[in-house]
Parts: structure tokens; sequence; C-alpha cells
């Protein structure tokens, strides 16, 4: 197991180099720096001071070049006034106006035009708020979407198994953006919690508006996904025939469920729901932006529409990270859950 993870970690370092890679070509493109110059110099500056200025600040160096920089490991090169002398590249992030090595490995991430400030100070507390987003959309999905999978699955064909089927298919195939609406419309319409001093009430900034509106959009969600794909696994399970075999001996049928289904029945589960942190990913850009609230999604939209490209780099290799971890998890786990899995 641990020479598999071992080469787990190779693979995940591979592929977070291929990927940001090409994430840094396309962000890196002529229409976007030509954007970053304008936006730092003057909307109406010529083709050929947007030059100067993209040649200063080191844009038109060798592509692997500016790679290695924003990685790490070759020395990030100072910017040029108009007579070539070296001056900091951004002064508000007191970048040096010498030569050195920083970079991601070094835990500097860049500079955010847009905010003013280094990337890291936007990004890691946008990526708190957002975990703890994801936090509470888990603590109210996974339960409620297991639930209602064993219980669908326990009884194929039943009645419950039926309603709660009809259920699952209708959370998953609602989008966020929809199923957000419908909240907002419920609540601040119908039920006018929106519009009252209850509802605003506040911790640290936390409102019933912009937190507790998205988990419930977010969880329902992923929720029904979740319940199908437990349904599934738990009807396979109780036509096994151990489950026979262990109702053959006078077991009741809770403690079949609970000793001997319940297990075997969470082993596809357990994928589908480690899956899920990618896609809360793509999905609290959606919500957070409906809901302003500010966490990774609202500061990656952010970043795009403002072409901040060391933001936009942080938050790409982020996402990549998450991912791949994610993924290890789901196999390492699957190999636990599973005892017939063996790791050669």
């Amino acid at each position: 197991m641990i020479s598999f993870i071992l080469r787990r970690l190779g693979v995940m370092v591979l592929t977070m180099i291929c990927l940001t890679l090409v994430v840094f070509f396309l962000v890196n493109l002529e229409p976007n720096l030509k954007k970053l110059a304008l936006a730092q110099t003057n909307s109406r500056a010529s083709q050929t001071e947007i030059d100067s200025w993209l040649d200063r600040f080191g844009y038109r160096d060798p592509f692997l070049k500016r790679y290695a920089a924003w990685i790490g490991v070759w020395p990030k090169q100072p910017a040029r006034d108009e007579n070539g002398n070296p001056i900091a590249r951004f002064n508000y992030c007191g970048e040096a106006a010498t030569p050195q090595f920083s970079g991601v490995l070094q835990g500097d991430f860049g500079c955010s035009t847009k905010f003013r400030t280094k990337v890291a100070a936007k990004l890691f507390p946008a990526l708190k708020a957002t975990a703890i987003l994801m936090f509470w959309v888990m603590v109210c999905m996974i339960p409620s979407a297991l639930l209602i999978g064993v219980l669908a699955g326990m009884r194929e064909g039943s009645r419950t198994d039926r309603s709660l089927s009809v259920v699952s298919i209708a959370t998953t195939a609602t989008p966020e953006y929809v199923s957000g609406v419908i909240f907002t419309v419920v609540f601040a319409t119908w039920l006018g919690w929106l519009n009252g001093s209850a509802a605003s009430a506040t911790f640290q900034g936390i409102t019933f508006t912009n937190f507790a509106l998205p988990v419930m959009t977010l969880a329902i969600y992923g929720m029904g996904y979740i319940a199908r794909m437990t349904r599934a696994s738990m009807v396979e399970v109780m036509t096994a025939q151990y489950i026979r075999t262990a109702r053959l001996k006078g077991l009741s049928f809770g403690a079949v469920i609970i000793k001997h289904a319940l297990r075997n029945a969470l082993i596809a589960p357990f994928t589908v729901i480690m899956l899920q942190f990618p896609w809360l990913l793509t999905g609290v850009v959606v919500v957070e932006i409906m809901f302003r609230y500010q966490g990774f999604g609202y500061t990656l939209v952010e970043a795009a529409g403002n072409n901040d490209i060391d933001l936009l780099l942080g938050c790409s290799l982020v996402s990549v990270f998450i991912v791949l971890i994610t993924q290890l998890i789901s196999d390492v786990g699957y190999a636990y859950l599973n005892p017939r899995i063996r790791v050669q």
C-alpha cells in the first residue's frame, strides 16, 4: 500500500506539472497579456506602449523561463523602468527589485492585480470560506443521501423505493441555479424570511441569505446522485448469497442490514462521495455568485472577469491539487473498504 501511495504521489506531481503548464500557457495568451497591460497603464495606450510595458515587466520573456519562475525553480526577474533600471514589478505587493527565487515552491503565488495584494492573502481566506461552506454541505448531504439510498434499496420495488427514487431523480435533474432561485422565492416571497431582522442576524458576516441558502442549494443537488448510487449498490447487495444465509441463520432484518449489507453497499457510494469535492469546486462558482458568498468560486470569477493572471493561476493550482488528492483518497479508501481489492 505504501509503494502504491508513493507511485500515485509521483503521478500526481507529473499531472500537476502538465496541467499547470497548459493552464499557464492559456492564461498567458497574447490577448490576455494585452488586456493586463491596458489595465495597468492606460486604456488608450498605443500598441507600442503596450509592447514596451509587457517587455519591461517580463511578459515577453521565453515561456518556459516565465513558467519556471512562477514555479520557483528559476529566479524571478524584476521589472525595468523606461530607462532600463530594475524596479519592483508591483509595489503594492512588496515585490523586490532584485532577482530572487520567489514562486509557488517558496509559497509565493504572485500578485493580484485586481485586489492589489498578494495572491495568497486573497486566495486562502476565500478557500477557508468555501471550505466552511463545503463542510456544511457534506454534513447535510451525505447522511441524508445515504439514508434515502439505504431505505430505497432495502425493499426494491416497494412504494417507499418508488417515492424516494422520484425525489432523488428530481433533485439531481434540477440545476443549482434553478433550485437557488426556487429557494430564494420560497423564503423571500412566500415566507418573508429574507426581509425581516431575524433573517439578517449575522455571525462573523454569515447570514441566512448568503450561507444557509447556498448550503441547501448544493446539498439538494448532490444528494440525489449519491442516493441513487447507494440504492443501486444496496439492491445488488441484498440479492447476494451471504445476505440470504444470514437471514436463514435467524438474524433479524435490521441486524442483517447493519452488520452485513451496509458496509459492502457503501463501497461504490464512497467513491461517488469523494468525487463530490471536485464537483463542489465547480458548483460553488454558480452558487457563490448567485448568493454573493465571497469564497473560492466568487474569487475565481472576479479573477477571470478582471484578467487577474496570477490569481487565476493560483485558483487553477488549488483546483488541480484538490481533484488529485481526492482521487488518491478515493482509491485508498476503496481498497480499504473492499478486502477483495489488492494493490499490486
